[in-house]
């Protein structure tokens, strides 16, 4: 797991946390602030797998051309 990938899933968590908050007190603000750290989150989470995916593709290359 990477830094993307941490940092993605906090902000997701905590979007979630602000979206239900703003819904208990009745602050659309708040819960449109909630719904945007989510998205953002996950988009962030998102470029962490991909960061992983394209590290083990290289290492895997890089261990197939040892076997050679």
């Amino acid at each position: 797991m990477n830094k993307n990938q941490t940092h993605g899933i906090a902000k997701d968590l905590i979007g979630k946390v602000q979206e239900t908050a703003g819904k208990i007190v009745g602050n659309t603000s708040q819960e449109i602030k909630g719904v945007q750290k989510q998205v953002s989150g996950k988009a962030e989470e998102k470029l962490g797998d991909a960061k992983e995916a394209v590290k083990n593709a290289r290492d895997a290359v890089k261990d197939a051309a040892k076997s050679l």
